[in-house]
């Protein structure tokens, strides 16, 4: 008889994710639950086995990152605001995927300070979970769309501070 796996909350995201026994790789300011970075992997995977994958592979990122804010710290901060600002230009702007890097790649260069932004109570209700179930290219594809749209929406509450600085940033 196959038992049923094993889940728990994200201590991030709050998606029911895999239980990992012992310690288990995570990121270094990412705070994420070991079997939620494991699925985080797994999904980001299929786009090096399969380039039919590749496409939505710099918004997975933007997406797990401001659903994984950490703890109020330099780079964490510096995180969730260049994937906001990420995740804004290429929804709200319609940036490609080439130009939303060099204009976050500037910003993730200057020297500045960027401020804690306090995440919101709910990070979004779409996660790496329904990314890693797609089963199809198009599904991976749309639920990747999903994704970000979820985690944009959920930080509205400092969307017009993101919006400054994606429109500085260009």
């Amino acid at each position: 008889m196959n038992e049923a796996p094993r889940v728990e909350p994200c201590v991030g995201c709050g998606a029911l994710v895999p239980v990992v026994d012992g310690p288990g790789p995570t990121h270094e300011y990412m705070l994420a639950s070991p079997g939620c970075w494991a699925l985080f992997g797994e999904a980001s995977a299929r786009q090096y086995a399969d380039l039919r994958y590749a496409a939505p592979g710099l918004q997975m990122i933007d997406a797990y990152a401001v659903q994984h804010p950490g703890v109020p710290a330099r780079r964490s901060s510096q995180s969730v605001w260049i994937h906001l600002v990420s995740l804004c230009l290429r929804l709200e702007h319609g940036l490609s995927d080439d130009v939303t890097i060099r204009l976050i790649q500037r910003l993730a260069s200057e020297k500045r300070d960027y401020p804690w932004l306090e995440p919101p109570s709910s990070l979004g209700a779409v996660t790496v979970v329904d990314v890693h179930a797609a089963t199809t290219t198009e599904d991976h594809v749309a639920a990747v769309r999903r994704w970000c749209e979820s985690a944009w929406d959920a930080w509205a509450g400092h969307r017009e501070d993101i919006r400054l600085l994606a429109t500085r940033a260009q």
